[in-house]
């Protein structure tokens, strides 16, 4: 029986210091003496024989190494390991009329998408590919192999190119770009700076969605079409082109296209939606281009004209600041058809407004399919008027 004594804190016990008592403090003694035996053995063998310790001996000190082998297997490197196989280089090589010599021009990179009849489809940039004599694919094991260019599509930056389907077990699977959110974890696989950085690999998020870009097609100075794009924080660098923004499931959410390079700008990557690609993608395969309707005239914005022609030229009433000013009209052209002429001023299409050249083609080439009869507004000589256009197809290429 015990008491507490107020005075040291300890209980202390009145009888049992005899045999008894020798005993069991002999007994508790041995195993906690086992028990730091068993512990001592178990962390110099690491159990199991994992994780051994080594003890090396410096000038009467003991150093201990730790080896430790650690499997990492996160959602991030599952859907890596699920589509980075079908991430593929392409070189783009161009002959030299000087030298009669075919040099390499650049690379970038592209998804293998499709396999069928022996052949594999990759979907990559229309910049990677453009004005290539020769196109050569290289795979993630090394292996090189020419590729045929099956269509582009200078509009999207899309093209499709073919190579043969030996040696190739990974198909990219394609993901739906409607359902993104922004702040969803996202992955940027391709061959930055070429092919010596294959297969690299940057995480980031979706930074925003539906954004538009204005581009200038032919390098004149004038911004002819507005890109639709994903914007990433993603690292995205010259090569990454044509390679796969993947989201953590593995599927392709979009093709990566440009960045926005700026020395006051940081981390802003630009991806094609997969949903917007993949229209485009199936008609580059079918038909070596994009079929489109037209309208079959020559624009510009009215923003370029000046005040003075507004008003003296096209006879515009004050209240009109936006639109598309009509250039030139084909002959036997649906424009022509529909009764338009030089000069006239759309504002609207389907009742949809019109404020530039840019909106005007994404409406058309996006919106609208060869055949479908479309609702013009426009001002001719200072007087609103409507007609009703036929579209037909248009030859882009």
């Amino acid at each position: 029986m015990g008491y507490y004594d107020q005075d040291d804190n300890q209980f202390r016990q009145r009888k049992g210091q005899g045999k008894g008592g020798y005993f069991i403090s002999g007994l508790v003694g041995s195993i906690i003496g086992a028990l730091i035996v068993l512990l001592l053995t178990g962390n110099l063998t690491g159990g199991n024989g994992q994780n051994p310790i080594t003890t090396n001996q410096h000038n009467g000190t003991s150093d201990i190494t730790r080896n430790v082998s650690v499997d990492v297997t996160t959602d991030v490197t599952k859907a890596v390991e699920k589509t980075a196989d079908a991430v593929i280089g392409i070189t783009n090589i161009q002959g030299s009329s000087f030298f009669k010599e075919e040099t390499e021009a650049g690379t970038g990179s592209g998804v293998i998408y499709k396999k069928e009849n022996g052949k594999a489809y990759i979907v990559t940039n229309n910049h990677v590919v453009e004005g290539a004599s020769t196109l050569e694919v290289t795979l993630t094991d090394g292996t090189k192999t020419q590729a045929k260019l099956l269509g582009s599509d200078v509009w999207t930056d899309l093209a499709v190119i073919q190579i043969d389907d030996k040696g190739i077990d990974t198909i990219a699977q394609f993901g739906d770009s409607d359902k993104l959110k922004s702040g969803e974890p996202v992955i940027a696989i391709g061959n930055p700076l070429g092919l010596n950085f294959s297969g690299s690999v940057t995480q980031g998020i979706i930074s925003g969605l539906n954004r538009t870009i204005p581009i200038d097609v032919n390098s004149d100075g004038i911004e002819d079409w507005n890109a639709e794009v994903i914007q990433t924080d993603a690292a995205i660098n010259p090569g990454n082109s044509g390679g796969a923004l993947v989201n953590i499931s593995g599927q392709v959410i979009g093709i990566n296209s440009m960045k926005i390079a700026e020395s006051s700008v940081e981390g802003i990557g630009l991806s094609i939606p997969i949903n917007y690609a993949i229209p485009i993608i199936k008609d580059l395969e079918a038909h070596g281009k994009v079929k489109r309707a037209y309208m079959g005239t020559s624009l510009r914005s009215l923003n370029e004209v000046t005040g003075y022609e507004q008003g003296e030229t096209l006879n515009l009433p004050s209240k009109v600041t936006e639109g598309v000013v009509i250039a030139g009209v084909e002959p036997g052209s649906p424009a022509e058809q529909a009764g338009l002429r030089e000069y006239d001023v759309i504002v609207e299409l389907d009742g949809e407004a019109i404020p530039d050249v840019p909106t005007l083609r994404r409406y058309l080439y996006a919106d609208k399919k060869i055949g479908d009869t479309m609702k013009v507004k426009y001002y001719r000589n200072g007087k609103a008027e409507t007609t009703k256009m036929t579209l037909a197809e248009a030859d882009l290429q």
